[in-house]
């Protein structure tokens, strides 16, 4: 040892794979001895780790501030030009990286399990600790042997190369951590799961222990996916947020399977069914993230030869992804036998078989979200023929799935949870779904009304009328019942605020629910509107030049040359005008970035509630013109919104705690007793 930081790091990561074993061993001794002492010591190894990894990513980051090109992995992702926000934020830019940042947080994630439910677990900790500190040996492995940020330079090199310039935007900074934050969040809920299976007790406790962990993987996995596509948005410079590319597939499917189980959960809350199902979520919505995170960060989705490039680390991912697999569902068919329970008595009409509809078609568009990013993959192994599964095989395939999942979401929460004296009747779901259905097919007109052709657009609009009616009717009914609550013995009506208030203080979970999918529902209106309503023209310009789309006239006022930290530019200025009224002045730039011989674009955007508009600048030709691509997107910045409006629901829904007692009524609403301070 030289004395180099990242030699103390790698030292640290090393002290780390040892506490993760003694873990293990603490751990499985205190099963075998019977001894509480030895589950002491495997929680202290368990609390060492995050201290140990958070130290090693420390010396990374201060190898990038620094500029130390003694690293390796700095020499390879950065350079005396780039500026210092990428320097910080480089960790998780190329492969060694993003896996420390997924180890991380899956022992911060670890420790924080183990501390908050060592008593309220016991007899589940020992197998959460071993199942959490063996995930962290397998990362560390494969880190520490086959895929180190730690490797040194002998001599080291005068000058970096170049972090990939598309990464050179803010979105580096908060996209992959929070798609990380999601992945790994799921470990926690998959430990607990693996508990419950070892131990054979599947019932609603191990669930309702992990509820808050699922939700918060969720949020963070539900931000990272829309972020990430607004990333896109602005920086691609394709006019989009989404192009079903397998790197973001991979991060949809445990979306879906993740969105399963917290709908699940409900009804094994509820009615103590499921018990069997919520487990196998959990199992495929874990192992779904390993497989997103290794099939990215591996090259695999870019080409199905990169494990050829480096056979060792190919070899250990498949290996690792097998055993984990293999453990997970052989535990669950080995253990089938006990966590059978006798089937209960239910109608299809009832919240808990809606639920269940609800969860087969989430894992059907899961299934072939998998089906199509993988079988290129599968294809060109065994036939060595080239298969693309573009836009149009998702389109027709998982937008129907998802359009009936939106359907659902409009009947799950009003329809009563099964009663054998009370049940949704005929005439119950007339009252209840009269004004949805009419305000879907006004949908329908307005769509038809502004130029949607497209059927499954069309379905899709309808959908979402429905859902919104149903869940706005639905919160207006609880607010008005509310309202009219009897005080001191007579009624007494309350303003409509404070009851809506005073229900959100009351069941933060359900109405928590109720706001998240209206935040789904809206941003499902702005890539229904963006996604059929576009515009899109192609036209050539020279400074002067005037093009007109729509209501709004674009006129080109020329190109001038930048000069970036680490790039030059041209940047081309467009005045934007309607009716002759001057509006704004948009510019956007095509850069170029000299040591890694790459060229990005920079999207002008106009942005506003109802539509932006979207100005790409493409090759410059003779005579000083240039190829111009002018976007007009209507209410896709309504995906955005409806992202703020989910989150503010996720959140409310996760701060009302076990402690707090919600009596619910048999249709799902909460009780008068429960509402009374």
């Amino acid at each position: 040892m030289n004395g180099n930081p990242i030699e103390f790091g790698l030292c640290a990561s090393v002290l780390a794979l040892g506490c993760a074993i003694f873990a293990v061993f603490f751990a499985f001794s205190s099963l075998k001895l019977n001894r509480p002492a030895l589950m002491v010591s495997a929680r202290q190894a368990m609390y060492m780790m995050p201290l140990l990894i958070t130290f090693s990513c420390f010396t990374i980051i201060w190898s990038f501030v620094n500029l130390d090109f003694s690293v390796a992995y700095v020499v390879q992702n950065s350079n005396s030009k780039l500026p210092m926000i990428y320097r910080l934020s480089a960790l998780w830019g190329a492969h060694e990286g993003s896996l420390m940042l997924w180890l991380w947080f899956l022992v911060i994630y670890s420790a924080l399990a183990t501390y908050i439910h060592r008593f309220s677990h016991p007899q589940s900790m020992p197998y959460i600790i071993i199942t959490l500190a063996l995930l962290q040996i397998g990362f560390l492995v494969f880190i520490l042997f086959l895929s180190s940020p730690f490797t040194e330079l002998v001599p080291p090199p005068l000058e970096g190369r170049e972090l990939n310039p598309l990464l050179q935007d803010p979105g580096l900074i908060f996209h992959p951590p929070l798609l990380y934050l999601g992945y790994v969040g799921f470990s926690v809920p998959y430990a607990f799961a693996i508990a419950a299976l070892i131990r054979g007790q599947a019932d609603g406790e191990w669930a309702k222990a992990t509820r808050k962990w699922t939700l918060f993987a969720w949020i963070a996995l539900t931000s990272g996916i829309l972020l990430g596509g607004y990333w896109a948005y602005y920086e691609l410079g394709w006019g989009g947020y989404w192009a079903w590319d397998a790197v973001e597939n991979a991060s949809l499917m445990p979306w879906f399977t993740g969105t399963a189980f917290l709908h699940s959960i409900l009804v094994l809350e509820r009615r103590g069914l499921f018990a069997t199902w919520n487990i196998f979520l959990v199992l495929v919505t874990f192992c779904l993230s390993l497989l997103g995170t290794f099939l990215v960060r591996s090259g695999v989705l870019t080409s199905v030869h990169a494990f050829a490039t480096d056979p060792s680390r190919g070899v250990y991912i498949l290996g690792f992804l097998s055993l984990v697999m293999i453990v997970s569902f052989g535990l669950l068919v080995f253990r089938s036998n006990r966590l059978y329970t006798p089937p209960q008595q239910q109608s299809f009409l009832s919240r808990e078989s809606i639920l269940l509809l609800n969860n087969i078609f989430l894992l059907c568009a899961a299934g072939t979200v998998f089906l199509g990013t993988l079988y290129p993959l599968i294809a060109e192994v065994i036939t060595g023929a080239k298969v693309t599964v573009a836009a149009p095989y998702f389109n027709s395939v998982v937008l129907p799935f998802m359009i009936i999942v939106i359907f659902l979401m409009g009947i799950g929460p009003v329809i009563p949870w099964y009663n054998a004296r009370r049940q949704a009747s005929a005439y119950l779901l007339r009252k209840q779904f009269l004004y949805p259905v009419l305000c879907s097919l006004l949908f329908i007109a307005v769509g038809i009304g502004f130029g949607i052709r497209d059927m499954i657009g069309l379905f899709a609009l309808s959908a979402v009328g429905f859902s919104l009616c149903s869940t706005l009717l639905d919160i207006f009914k609880d607010i008005k019942n509310r309202a009219q609550i009897e005080q001191t013995g007579k009624t007494v009506p309350r303003s409509y605020l404070k009851s809506f208030w005073h229900l959100l203080t009351w069941n933060r979970r359900r109405y928590g629910a109720m706001i998240v999918h209206i935040g789904v529902l809206i941003a499902a209106l702005g890539m229904i509107a963006s996604g059929t309503l576009n515009q899109v023209n192609t036209v050539t310009m020279a400074p002067g030049d005037r093009f007109q789309s729509g209501a709004y006239v674009l006129t080109f006022k020329g190109i001038e040359g930048v000069k970036g930290p680490n790039y030059s530019a041209r940047r081309a200025s467009f005045l934007i005008s309607q009716q002759g009224h001057p509006l704004d002045i948009i510019t956007a730039e095509r850069r170029s970035y000299p040591r890694g011989n790459m060229v990005t674009t920079e999207a002008g955007i106009r942005s506003g509630f109802f539509e932006d508009l979207y100005i790409v600048l493409g090759q410059e030709t003779k005579n000083d013109k240039a190829i111009i691509r002018f976007y007009y997107n209507p209410l896709i910045n309504w995906i955005w919104f409806g992202w703020m409006i989910l989150v503010a629901g996720s959140l409310l829904a996760f701060s009302q705690g076990r402690s707090q007692k919600v009596v619910f009524t048999n249709d799902g609403r909460v009780s008068e007793g429960a509402l009374s301070p």
